[in-house]
């Protein structure tokens, strides 16, 4: 049961875990799903349920967590895919491209409108999706983590925008996990708990402790830093190059050493080579010039096979594209690298009761909130998906864990399940990250 009351031309922020409720509340209110009972007044009139024809009409727009654009198109045909005529194609786009630049000069949001989407950074793309809501004259803007995949510098252009817009009459609702975020641009916050309002107050009358806790229902622990006694080196590359892919660049004359007992950092801003070492790493890579070594020794036929054969495991950055397999149940997902180990596989057999149990005991370690096993993995929200990710990593109980931003889409007390991951890379620990 949700009852809450948005008013006027601010900046709504909706809070709360993963599995809170947040993101599906906020597709009954775009129509993407009926709600069961209950109704929705905007503007004073009823909302059809389950009609995103009626929401987009009555001026709702939403930017999905995982962008819905076509990377083949460019942006002005993203944006207004769907909002002209078939029978005056040429005037139309004229048209659209005068509207979409007056757009962009009003609201701060500057993309080339002939640019390709699949050649765009993140933040570029999320500029399109905010402009093609924009275009459709939204008058209630539904971000949905919108922050999740932008660095630090593109989250401060997107909260400039989002002033500027709130300052024109547009109302925001703004969903999502960071706490900093909620006294940066926030005037409201609601907070859901378990599918209900846990609270809801003016954000000058809350402190990020308060909100904290009325988000989990409970005190929320320090986390404990422990020093690290760096052992030897389980990684090491030596003037390592890789070739590009794409517009994705590849290493340039790298050297590195990942030592166990030891958490690495590498920083950078998205686009800068972080995706071609984890690539390289986890064997999709090879390089093309320089010396990699595994435990002391170079790596033969390297193979994602071979990474895990040596005790390499990968927290990937896309959890959709690269991390799960939508379609198939939490079960297939958690046994996908491991369906040959024992005691899953016997004599060649798969055991689908050891499978079932293996999940269910990263499903209870992990909290991950779904029905069980069986669920369908794209059921799960962002950081309930990043739970189980984590979960089949750790339960393996690896020697190198790559983790490519773990953390993304996790609320602050999930990041605590997250310390197994540094845990052993503590005084002692065997352990790199």
């Amino acid at each position: 049961m949700f009852r809450s009351r948005c008013a006027g031309a601010r900046l709504w922020r909706f809070f709360g875990e993963n599995g809170a409720g947040k993101t599906t509340l906020m597709n009954v209110l775009f129509g993407h799903y009926a709600a069961d009972s209950g109704w929705i007044e905007m503007f004073g009139a009823p909302l059809p349920s389950g009609n995103p024809g009626a929401a987009l009409a009555r001026g709702v727009g939403m930017v999905h967590q995982h962008f819905t654009l076509a990377a083949s198109l460019s942006v002005l045909d993203n944006i207004v895919l769907g909002t002209r005529s078939i029978w005056s194609p040429l005037s139309g786009r004229r048209a659209a491209r005068r509207k979409v630049t007056a757009l962009m000069a009003d609201c701060g949001l500057r993309v080339d409108p002939e640019a390709r989407i699949g050649n765009l950074t993140v933040g570029e793309r999320q500029r399109v999706e905010i402009l093609k809501a924009l275009y459709r004259d939204a008058r209630i803007l539904i971000l949905d983590e919108p922050t999740a995949v932008l660095t630090p510098q593109e989250a401060g252009v997107l909260f400039a925008t989002l002033r500027r817009a709130v300052q024109r009459g547009l109302s925001v609702i703004f969903i999502s996990h960071k706490l900093h975020e909620v006294t940066a641009i926030c005037d409201r916050v609601v907070v859901l708990r378990h599918g209900r309002v846990a609270g809801e107050a003016e954000v000058a009358a809350l402190d990020r402790h308060e909100i904290a806790r009325m988000m989990v229902g409970a005190e929320i622990p320090a986390p404990v830093a422990r020093p690290a006694r760096p052992g030897r080196a389980a990684i090491t590359l030596q003037g390592v190059s890789t070739a590009d892919r794409g517009a994705v660049p590849g290493l340039r004359g790298v050297d590195l050493d990942l030592c166990a007992g030891q958490n690495t950092g590498l920083a950078g801003v998205t686009g800068n080579g972080q995706a071609a070492l984890a690539g390289l790493l986890s064997g999709l890579n090879r390089p093309v010039e320089g010396r990699m070594t595994i435990h002391g020794e170079a790596p033969g036929d390297w193979t994602p096979r071979a990474a895990v054969a040596a005790g390499i495991a990968r927290i990937p950055e896309d959890r959709h594209a690269t991390g799960t397999v939508g379609d198939l149940d939490l079960t297939e997902n958690a046994i996908l690298e491991r369906y040959t180990d024992a005691p899953i596989s016997r004599m060649g057999w798969l055991d689908r009761k050891a499978a079932r149990d293996w999940t269910r005991t990263i499903i209870e370690t992990y909290d991950v909130r779904c029905p069980g096993p069986e669920t369908p993995a794209r059921l799960l929200s962002g950081g309930n998906m990043q739970k189980l990710i984590l979960g089949c990593v750790l339960m393996t109980d690896p020697g190198v864990v790559l983790a490519n931003q773990p953390v993304r889409a996790r609320y602050r007390r999930a990041d605590l399940c997250a310390s197994p991951v540094a845990g052993r890379a503590g005084p002692g620990g065997r352990r790199c990250c």
